[in-house]
């Protein structure tokens, strides 16, 4: 996924004036992203395929090892763990992480027009934070507020971007 996102902006960025590195042009840096996360995934695959696993040596059976353990890089034991059995592509996949960061990046992107900078990333904030599922109200809310602080600070008073603090929807 990151190698076709990163292609996209890339191949996208291609139709604007890339520049050169003293003198940027609107495509130079959605060029770099995309090289970047481009980069990021190719280097997220072959992480896969080469990172060290169990030994093919090691056969893990409940009637034969029933508490088995593989030597670590530090020379500690590291218990292994047995398949579930459960052949299924998505059995293993956290749905809670992936929809509620994915509603707060889609409530931000809908709203903030709308509400405006502060109460769209507050939103967002919190919907976020509740992607874990033991964060507390007191955390998540203590979340929200620094994102929402970190946004204003970075966005309104550093970078000096021109948007919105409350939207027409709240009367600002």
């Amino acid at each position: 996924m990151f190698v076709a996102l990163g292609a996209a902006f890339a191949i996208g960025s291609l139709a604007y004036d890339v520049g050169s590195l003293l003198a940027m042009g609107p495509g130079y840096v959605p060029l770099a992203l995309g090289g970047l996360l481009v980069a990021l995934g190719a280097a997220t695959v072959v992480k896969a395929y080469v990172a060290p696993g169990v030994p093919a040596d090691v056969v893990v059976s409940d009637a034969v090892v029933p508490d088995a353990v593989v030597p670590d890089a530090t020379g500690g034991d590291v218990p292994v763990q047995e398949d579930s059995g459960d052949d299924r592509p998505l059995a293993g996949l956290r749905w809670r992480p992936l929809l509620l960061v994915t509603a707060a990046v889609a409530f931000f992107a809908y709203t903030v027009d709308g509400l405006g900078l502060l109460p769209a990333a507050f939103g967002a904030g919190l919907l976020a934070a509740f992607a874990d599922s033991g964060t507390r109200w007191h955390r998540a809310l203590l979340i929200a507020v620094c994102l929402t602080v970190a946004s204003y600070v970075i966005f309104v008073l550093l970078l000096q971007l021109r948007l919105s603090l409350l939207g027409g929807w709240l009367g600002g």
